[in-house]
């Protein structure tokens, strides 16, 4: 087939469509999703509320993942529509390049408040994605302003994700992430740190793990990608504190120092991508806070608006915006020719000062901390509830279970089970061989018991 065969059959226009049938749903071709599946049987949201979706047939499904990991204050908070609304009708949008805004400022001075000391300088993008690609971008500029151009070579991590454009696709370490689009960026990766299937380690994983899973010695195959590649070709290491869409991935305790340590002994810039742990899933306002380890930049998104408007953003140490700013040239001229058209988007800039408002009126790190302990007892109570569930990790509010592969289809069980947990009134997420949780920083302790029993119950049925 050529581009030029197309359908010769009338197209239905818009007026003539009715919603839900086949053809209103043909149009939209809809991302990480099952196209086919989906549109036979169709799950539309059309509200929510609180720490629940509504749906088409005006369920209340609870919310077992937050949205995509991002709406951990709850749906239709109050606070951030009306933010919203007033931005709307003041500014709806001011242009991003050789402009400003107030409201861009003020988001960035109440981000770093909450980042760990020496991060103080944001560049803000419209999505986690872009964030990821910023850095790295960021990453190979700083090397090349500070006259070390070799080092362009980018490091991530097997089951790591850093979004879906290129930079982040070739860092990224999900293998059904990459395999259809060919050679990307430069880079190479490090193995992760999932523990072997059946370990069930609660939280972090020990520090003295036998053989390789050891933290350290995880952290040391960063020393045989420098001896492979030397460090003068080598310009960042990009990781998750915590990998979320890999299936709640938790490093064991001490390799994500061992990172740091090494990349601050051969001069590699390290990059945190906290797009999912930045802002209260981990029980701190970062991941960085939360495990102890200061990156030299660090991506958000998600989060910082509660998910009501598309923002993310990086946060670099002085010393990287320096070297951009002090490298000379006229002052009118562009230190980082880099940035979009919704960078620093004035209403997303309004829900992000709401959101982060929110989150500490709420108290939501500390809250995510008190409930931590009680949705790792439930999700681990699960042990044993069926012969295909493989392992549980856990950290903060976040859990991913990984389930046996169905003969044939090694996709299929995960699917399943987030499709029967739909039709029980929870939304979970399934993804490659596992089964993912992060529920809402408001969620109470009765809604994690239901949500858990559920998955137990489904779980137990399971073939």
């Amino acid at each position: 087939m050529n581009l030029s065969d197309t359908p010769t059959h009338t197209i239905p226009t818009s007026a003539e469509l009715r919603p839900g049938d086949a053809a209103w749903l043909a149009a939209h071709w809809m991302p990480f999703t099952g196209n086919r599946q989906f549109k036979a049987d169709p799950r539309l949201i059309v509200a929510a509320d609180g720490a629940y979706l509504i749906d088409a047939d005006g369920r209340r499904v609870f919310d077992g993942l937050s949205g995509l990991w991002c709406t951990g204050l709850g749906h239709g908070r109050r606070e951030i529509v009306e933010a919203v609304s007033r931005q709307v009708a003041t500014l709806d949008y001011a242009p991003a390049f050789q402009f400003g805004h107030p409201l861009s400022f003020e988001l960035a001075n109440r981000i770093v408040e909450h980042l760990p000391a020496g991060l103080n300088r944001v560049m803000f993008t419209a999505s986690g994605s872009e964030a990821a690609d910023t850095a790295l971008k960021i990453a190979r500029a700083y090397w090349r302003v500070r006259g070390q151009a070799s080092k362009t070579r980018l490091i991530g991590r097997a089951k790591g994700y850093h979004g879906v454009n290129f930079g982040g696709v070739s860092v990224g370490g999900i293998v059904g992430n990459r395999k259809l689009f060919g050679q990307g960026v430069e880079a190479d990766h490090l193995p992760h740190t999932q523990p072997p299937a059946g370990a069930f380690f609660r939280g972090q994983p020990p520090a003295d793990g036998a053989g390789l899973y050891a933290g350290a010695a995880l952290a040391d195959e960063l020393l045989r990608l420098i001896e492979l590649h030397d460090a003068s070709t080598i310009a960042a290491v990009i990781v998750e504190p915590m990998s979320g869409s890999a299936g709640v991935v938790v490093p064991p305790q001490g390799y994500l120092q061992r990172l740091r340590d090494i990349c601050t002994q051969h001069d590699i810039l390290l990059i945190f991508d906290e797009v999912i742990t930045g802002f209260g899933r981990c029980g701190a306002w970062t991941g960085s806070e939360a495990f102890g380890v200061v990156p030299d930049m660090l991506t958000f998104a998600k989060q910082v608006t509660n998910g009501v408007q598309p923002l993310g953003g990086v946060a670099v140490r002085q010393g990287i915006y320096d070297a951009f700013i002090d490298a000379g040239g006229p002052t009118y001229a562009l230190e980082f020719p880099h940035g979009y058209t919704y960078s620093a988007h004035p209403v997303a800039c309004a829900a992000g000062l709401a959101s982060m408002a929110l989150l500490q009126r709420d108290n939501a790190p500390e809250r995510v901390r008190a409930l931590a302990p009680v949705f790792e007892a439930k999700v681990h109570s699960l042990r044993g509830a069926s012969p295909h569930l493989l392992d549980i990790r856990n950290y903060g509010l976040a859990a991913g279970l990984t389930l046996a592969p169905a003969p044939g289809e090694p996709l299929k069980r995960p699917f399943e089970v987030a499709m029967r947990m739909w039709a029980k009134g929870f939304y979970v997420r399934y993804g490659g061989d596992t089964v993912q949780l992060a529920p809402p920083f408001i969620s109470t302790e009765a809604e994690i018991d239901r949500l858990v029993d559920a998955l137990g119950e489904t779980l137990r049925a399971l073939d």
